[in-house]
């Protein structure tokens, strides 16, 4: 019974997690991972993640890596969190294996219609015939209908060749649960919260003498940054303004871009070796 709920636990976790990294609203999200055991406990992997946003108009889904320049992100910060992530993705695997089940190769999570999903694989990406780069355009096909004719003709060969291959395999167990649902502050809402402790540096010269009993007071609050909020656990460096919660798909207030990249740009993908 506690094994179960470790897992549990590791569910909210990922989610939270997730859900901080998109700096917008969203309307739905698909991640994959990865872990491939070797010899003497070497485990190599990798993790990406897209989010579609939340727009009447439909919008091109959003890689978790291009996150940092769209939205004036530190990366080195942002990367980090993304390790984190996938450190809670291997860390459910190891509690899976706890309650005696077969040690699953890759995962896909996907959150929509307000329901967490999970997909488990069992594949040998070991010694897989496909690289690290195909099983990214074969998931980009399946899970997020990138159409084939937005492919070369040689990535176009290699997906239907993978098709043909598993059109007879057995189903992927999935696990499926509501979306957490307590109130989740994103990564944008605590760059603003950086922003309002900021304050004017007074000049100092004749002319800043001033009447002491005017003075502005200078908030002594240590600044929040990035980095201060990698530990989701901290929730209490928020201001008393209501944080949005993920059943309002992270309602923040965002800048609005035109999301016209082609479908065939390729994405960076975390590598963990």
């Amino acid at each position: 019974m506690q094994v179960y709920l470790n897992v549990h636990k590791k569910y909210e976790a990922i989610q939270k997690q997730l859900f901080y990294m998109i700096p917008e609203k969203w309307d739905r999200v698909y991640l994959y991972a990865c872990v491939v055991d070797h010899f003497q406990d070497l485990q190599t992997g990798e993790m990406f993640f897209y989010y579609f946003p939340k727009s009447i108009v439909r919008k091109n889904p959003i890689n978790v890596y291009e996150v940092p320049s769209k939205f004036n992100i530190d990366e080195k910060a942002y990367l980090k969190l993304a390790e984190n992530l996938y450190d809670e993705i291997k860390e459910l695997r190891k509690e899976c294996i706890k309650m005696g089940e077969k040690p699953w190769s890759n995962v896909t999570i996907f959150v929509e219609n307000l329901k967490f999903n999970v997909e488990y694989h069992y594949d040998d990406l070991r010694y897989s015939q496909y690289t690290s780069m195909d099983r990214h355009l074969i998931w980009r096909h399946q899970y997020l209908h990138i159409p084939l004719s937005s492919y070369s003709k040689k990535e176009r060969n290699m997906i239907e060749e993978y098709l043909r291959q598993n059109q007879h395999t057995d189903k992927p167990m999935i696990y499926s649960e509501g979306i957490y649902k307590k109130p989740v502050s994103n990564i944008t809402e605590f760059r603003k919260i950086e922003e309002t402790y900021e304050t004017p540096k007074q000049p100092v010269g004749v002319d800043a003498h001033i009447d002491p009993k005017n003075k502005s007071k200078t908030k002594k609050n240590k600044p929040v940054g990035v980095d201060a909020h990698i530990d989701l656990k901290n929730k209490n460096e928020t201001k008393k303004n209501k944080p949005v919660g993920v059943e309002d798909y992270i309602d923040l207030e965002t800048r609005n871009k035109d999301e016209s990249e082609p479908q065939t740009v390729k994405s960076q993908i975390l590598t963990i070796q």
